[in-house]
């Protein structure tokens, strides 16, 4: 019997010795190119490959992207059986004060990992695996794919020498797999850096169509969000998740220690900003005119009602130059205010 296995980008026949039954391993699972290519991998060197996928507040497959659809797709075409883990109180606390520091946004990708690793080897111990892969590839992030942050994460989540990169692997210190003769080193890659063509050749070869961009999918690495989650962290001991989806949708305004202003900016944002309203927020809707719903919430939130107003009216389609009536729903009421429009300057210095 014959099985196809991938070695330095070719596709080569090699033969099976017997029908023992295969080994188990666990992929951590992103819906990214490089880690479908690491599950590949592994299958044609013969082994059981289960998924594992991890959902957290900032990345939880429900952003708009996407993600979840696409991940379920992923390990259907895959054929592997795929387990979905939510990290959510305990993330948060991670990201109050994350050991290893944040990166250009508000990501602290070492913790992150090993957050993800650990529960990977929960499953691995379930079910009995012998490792876990995943498509890490060295160099390709700055914080946590160079040779040191790795070596960290596998010691942080106690699996030294029981994580395999697949895609890197050959130019990386020999695992447990590799030491005990399950896998072979002339069989893993040696794919270092940013560039993707080898990716792009290998997904050909692999026959899987329309490989996604390269590309993080946590709203945390991104500059922008970044700084809003940050903000949110400075002000507020433990954030809600409440919080955390307000972060996710609309323009941002902090106006005192005690309050946030968020604008929504199209229909959907509206919707949601309705949905996430809680007892003690106040909402802004512009009366007669198309545009943004508004919240307002803090200790202070009345006080900001006036300035509120304004704003809202003036991201509406109301005439600038004219005064406009702006609804205000605070709780079972809801009240007329007539306002003008703001003026940018008067609000622009509080916007994130």
């Amino acid at each position: 019997m014959y099985d196809v296995k991938f070695v330095y980008g070719k596709l080569s026949q090699i033969a099976m010795a017997d029908e023992k039954e295969k080994k188990k391993v666990v992929a951590l699972l992103s819906g990214g190119l490089d880690s479908q290519l690491a599950v590949r991998m592994m299958q044609e060197q013969g082994f059981d490959v289960s998924a594992v996928a991890i959902k957290t507040p900032f990345c939880d497959f429900d952003c708009g992207r996407g993600c979840g659809f696409e991940i379920r797709e992923r390990a259907d075409d895959l054929n592997v059986n795929l387990k979905t883990v939510y990290l959510g109180d305990e993330y948060i606390e991670m990201l109050k004060h994350p050991k290893h520091g944040i990166g250009a946004g508000f990501n602290p990708c070492v913790d992150c990992r090993t957050m993800m690793f650990d529960a990977a080897k929960k499953h691995m111990e379930e079910i009995g695996a012998e490792f876990i892969i995943s498509g890490e590839v060295l160099g390709q992030r700055p914080m946590s794919q160079h040779a040191p942050s790795l070596h960290i994460i596998e010691n942080e989540s106690n699996l030294k020498g029981k994580i395999v990169r697949p895609l890197s692997a050959g130019l990386l210190p020999a695992t447990d797999a590799e030491k005990d003769g399950l896998i072979k080193r002339e069989n893993l890659g040696m794919i270092k850096g940013r560039q993707r063509k080898i990716q792009m050749k290998m997904a050909k070869e692999y026959g899987i169509e329309n490989p996604p961009n390269a590309g993080g999918g946590c709203l945390l690495t991104e500059p922008q969000f970044g700084i809003k989650a940050k903000d949110l962290f400075d002000h507020v001991e433990t954030p809600t998740i409440n919080e955390i989806d307000l972060l996710k949708i609309g323009r941002h305004f902090r106006l005192d220690e005690e309050t946030k202003f968020v604008v929504g900016r199209n229909k959907d944002e509206n919707q949601m900003i309705k949905a996430l309203a809680l007892p003690g927020d106040i909402l802004f809707e512009a009366k007669d005119y198309v545009g943004p719903i508004s919240i307002l919430r803090g200790k202070n939130a009345k006080s900001h009602v006036n300035f509120a107003s304004a704003v809202t009216l003036r991201y509406s389609d109301a005439p600038k130059t004219e005064h406009g009536i702006v609804l205000v729903k605070n709780g079972d009421s809801i009240d007329e205010i007539t306002a003008e429009c703001a003026e940018e300057q008067s609000y622009l210095k509080f916007r994130m």
